[in-house]
């Protein structure tokens, strides 16, 4: 598992530029430092890497060879009948005449045999190289995507409020994606630059004069190169945000599914996605269109050098200064010569792309933004009373806009808190803050009169059960939904908390029971036996402290009264904080907290407060009896 470092920029602020996620990266496309932390990540794979690097370098030297037998032992040894030329023939001439002397074999099919042999072991060899070469990104860029979702998991509600999530599902997926085909055409680079070099060594050794001119063509590859890698700069990064904004589209379309067609936006949807895909098409031909030209360009370049080969060749062997097979070399190295040079420049077509992403991950790695935990985080004891107290509370999300304002109230252990108010008054807030998925001033919640800042959120979360309105499925069994991987949760703990809560009946009425697979999101199952489930997966977790947002849709009687008596079974023995929607709850409560734009109104019991005429009996009536709007639309409770 590779380390992840905060780079000395790091944000370390409280206030965020969460749009960063949404808007074009910059900075200089080849970021050699951002290429070695790339890199890091293959470290613990480097043995393999070697192994690659071995195994290309003698397959890249045997296309040399391959070329020699061709040009040197078939043309000039055999066809012309000169084994004497300027050009060398790296002794394959006589590797050749050893093996026509060992086999009796004619020159010809011993010729045959020995270029057979080599081009079966550049094949073996080049086959090896690059299955040990994407092994060894493949499992690196698995250790890089694991250290990616492990930190994204570890960012805090805050950030999932404020950045898309389709944004963060490109980094995992299209942008990592990226950085493979950077790597692999790196890998495949260094097997070119063998033959590169080898060719250089033996066309300078034969003509100086006619290797010069021809690397005369290198420097305009360069120039070539540079115009191109300017233009690109920013081409590739708009196609990699057009990417981004596509996927986060189509993960809110899809998640919200049922309200598109409840809401017959299909076509407008459609065509607003039709106009996002038709951004990131013209982008697309954008790059198309610069690397095909630059392709074109270099070929160019290789023609004119083939035509200046066969131009100085022809006279060479007209003047008897070079063998007929030393021409064709010639003209084969000048291939291995353009080759390599060609092949980089279509990799910084990868390499910017990759550069583009590579910044996008990092950026998502070195975002540090975390709920903040103490250094010596105080230790709970093993079974907790249950007391649960809000000291003059005061949040907010954003500078400016408080949510809480000054809240205080106490629950006692065991003891039931119904909180009421319209929305936007402040009731999730509380719960979220209970939870420590934000960060609030010490002194202000209490645990048994422990400040929650000095407790660590990984354990006053495994206090508490949560039951919220929009109850998530995971893919898996409805074991595995109870339990949640917990090794301490049994299948006959789950079953019994099951049964307990009234979820059991449905369950075993399923084809395969508790091993039934869920689609996503829980789809077939129905609203009520979702809620069921919620309950015995608390039930099987036994917090000390239940947090419950009752509200569902409609169900029918009969699901309703087992949801019910299943509610209470759940708050038995525990201190219970309820967002309420029912009567029957909210009379059930020892205490009644009404919230108004994030203050206390009032606090009491539901006898008390009807009593009082405030706010609450405002909101008792309007949710619990008929209204009746007079001609002013105001409503007149009957």
């Amino acid at each position: 598992m590779n380390t992840i470092t905060k780079p000395e920029n790091a944000n370390t602020g409280k206030e965020r530029d969460h749009a960063m996620f949404d808007a074009e990266l910059s900075g200089a496309v080849l970021n050699f430092h951002l290429l070695k932390r790339i890199v890091s990540w293959l470290k613990p794979y480097r043995i393999r890497l070697l192994v690659s690097g071995v195994l290309v370098l003698i397959a890249s030297f045997t296309l040399v060879v391959m070329e020699v037998v061709i040009s040197r032992v078939l043309v000039d040894y055999i066809i012309v009948g000169d084994a004497n030329s300027v050009m060398p023939d790296l002794g394959m001439i006589e590797f050749t005449r050893s093996v026509e002397t060992l086999f009796a074999l004619p020159p010809l099919y011993a010729a045959g045999a020995v270029f057979f042999v080599l081009m079966s072991l550049s094949a073996v060899l080049g086959h090896w190289h690059r299955l040990t070469l994407i092994d060894a990104i493949v499992r690196a860029l698995r250790d890089l995507r694991q250290d990616l979702f492990s930190h994204l998991e570890s960012r805090p509600s805050s950030f999932y409020d404020r950045v898309p999530v389709g944004r963060i599902m490109t980094r995992v997926t299209n942008d990592v994606e990226a950085l493979y085909e950077m790597l692999r055409g790196m890998g495949s680079l260094l097997g070119e630059f063998v033959p590169f070099l080898v060719a250089l060594t033996i066309m300078l050794s034969t003509s100086v004069e006619l290797t010069g001119i021809l690397l005369l063509l290198v420097p305009i590859v360069g120039v070539a190169t540079f115009y191109f890698r300017r233009a690109t700069r920013d081409i590739f990064r708009r196609v990699r945000n057009s990417v981004s904004a596509l996927n986060q589209y189509l993960q809110e379309n899809l998640s919200g599914m049922q309200v598109v067609q409840l809401s017959q936006r299909q076509d407008r949807n459609r065509s607003e996605y039709t106009r996002i895909n038709r951004e990131n098409l013209t982008q697309e031909f954008k790059s198309i269109d610069l690397a095909t030209f630059y392709g074109a360009f270099n070929d160019s370049l290789a023609s004119i050098g083939l035509g200046i080969i066969i131009y100085y060749g022809a006279g060479a062997v007209v003047q008897d200064a070079m063998s007929l097979g030393g021409v064709i070399l010639f003209t084969r190295f000048m291939n291995m010569l353009f080759t390599p040079v060609v092949m980089l420049g279509e990799q910084l077509n990868v390499l910017f792309r990759a550069m583009a992403s590579g910044e996008r991950i990092f950026q998502a790695l070195d975002w540090d933004e975390q709920i903040h935990e103490p250094e010596h985080p105080k230790q709970l004891p093993q079974r907790l009373a249950g007391k649960v107290e809000f000291r003059n509370v005061h949040f907010s999300y954003t500078p400016g806009t408080p949510i809480l304002k000054g809240v205080s109230v106490t629950v006692q252990a065991g003891e039931k808190l119904a909180i009421v108010g319209p929305t936007g008054s402040g009731k999730s807030t509380m719960i979220r803050l209970l939870g420590r998925f934000y960060d609030f001033p010490p002194g202000q919640i209490f645990l048994d009169d422990i400040d929650l800042n000095e407790l660590h959120s990984r354990d006053v979360r495994q206090r508490i059960g949560v039951v919220l309105q929009d109850f998530h499925i995971f893919s898996g069994t409805i074991l595995d939904n109870i339990s949640l991987g917990n090794e301490q949760i049994s299948r006959e703990k789950a079953i019994a908390a099951a049964k307990t809560v009234n979820a059991h009946w449905f369950i075993e009425r399923l084809e395969q029971g508790y091993d039934t697979q869920l689609v996503e999101r829980g789809a077939n199952l129905s609203q009520g036996q979702r809620q069921l489930l919620a309950f015995a997966r608390v039930l099987a977790a036994d917090p000390e402290i239940l947090i419950l947002d009752e509200a569902t849709a409609s169900i029918d009687t009969e699901t309703e009264i087992l949801i019910q008596d299943g509610l209470r079974k759940l708050m038995a023995g525990r201190t219970s904080i309820l967002i309420a929607h029912r009567l029957q709850t909210i009379q059930e409560a020892n205490h009644v907290l009404v919230l108004h734009l994030g203050e206390v109104k009032e606090y009491g019991t539901h006898q008390e407060l009807i009593a009082a005429d405030g706010l609450y009996r405002t909101l008792h009536e309007l949710q619990f009896q008929d209204v009746v709007l007079d001609k002013d639309g105001d409503p007149i409770i009957d």
